[in-house]
This record gives structure tokens, C-alpha cells and sequence, in this order.
């Protein structure tokens, strides 16, 4: 895919993060050199603008976010191709949803759109934490019972 085909598929709104605001396309074949550049990235999974029409104001509020903390992360926007894929690989399972990464690795995320304050306390305790392990990497422990093992 070009940069140019990726613009097709979602809200102008959205793809004006990239054309005006310096965020980068990320596709499944961009993503890891995304990831793993250095210091903070923020994948963002905006989602279908119909049925998810509140990825319409994160795209809006995102740069605004970027201004409240600068210099700390740059964006990706995630191929609408692509949310799928990258939605599984670090368990988000809401949109739209913010991945944040550090250093190649998964921080945290924050779904769904937020009031203004909200907002900049999840993004400055984002860019405060460790990084982690993704939701989803790892093997479910099952018992001889069959049933998924818990601590509780």
C-alpha cells in the first residue's frame, strides 16, 4: 500500500494527522520499525468512523494531547486494513484506543474518547509507566480439569 491508498479508508479527519500533523501510516510491514524507534510512540486505532464515530475526536484531540506534552511521542495511524492485526497483537480490543509504546515495547493503552482532563492525566501516566508485557503474549494456564486457572 502507498501512503496515498491508505487516506482512502478512513475519516479525513483522521488521515489529517499525517498531512498536517506529522504522524506516520503504520501498516502490519511498517509497524516494527515504527515500534521500535526510540522513546515514546502512540499507535493510534481509530477504527470504522461510522460505527465508531468518537475515533473522529480522538484525531482531533490527539494533536492537541501531543501539544500538552511536548516533544514526549510521536503518532502512528494505524492502516484501517491493519487494526485488526495490531489490535490483537497488543490486546486492545475497543475503539478507538491509544497503544502506547516505548523503546519497541508495550506500555499501556487508553480506549474509548475522554474529557480534555482525563485525558492528559491517562496520557501523563502512560508516558510515566514502565514499559510491560502486552496483554496478549503469553500462554493461558489450563488445569488437568480443562478449566483456565485462576488466582482467585
Amino acid at each position: 500500500m502507498t501512503p496515498d491508498t491508505l487516506d482512502f479508508d478512513v475519516a479525513p479527519l483522521v488521515a489529517r494527522l499525517v498531512h498536517q500533523h506529522g504522524a506516520r501510516w503504520i501498516t502490519t510491514d511498517t509497524l516494527a520499525a515504527f515500534a521500535d524507534g526510540a522513546g515514546d510512540r502512540v499507535l493510534f486505532l481509530s477504527g470504522d468512523p461510522v460505527r465508531f464515530p468518537e475515533g473522529v475526536d480522538v484525531a482531533v484531540v490527539l494533536p492537541e494531547l501531543q501539544r500538552a506534552f511536548p516533544g514526549r511521542f510521536s503518532i502512528g495511524v494505524v492502516s484501517r486494513a491493519d487494526e485488526d492485526e495490531v489490535a490483537r497483537r497488543y490486546g486492545a480490543n475497543r475503539w478507538p484506543s491509544l497503544v502506547f509504546l516505548r523503546d519497541g515495547r508495550y506500555v499501556t493503552t487508553v480506549a474509548g474518547m475522554l474529557d480534555w482532563t482525563d485525558y492528559v492525566e491517562r496520557v501523563g501516566q502512560a508516558l510515566d509507566m514502565p514499559a510491560s508485557r502486552a496483554p496478549t503474549i503469553g500462554i493461558p494456564l489450563v488445569s488437568a480439569g480443562g478449566a483456565a486457572s485462576s488466582c482467585h
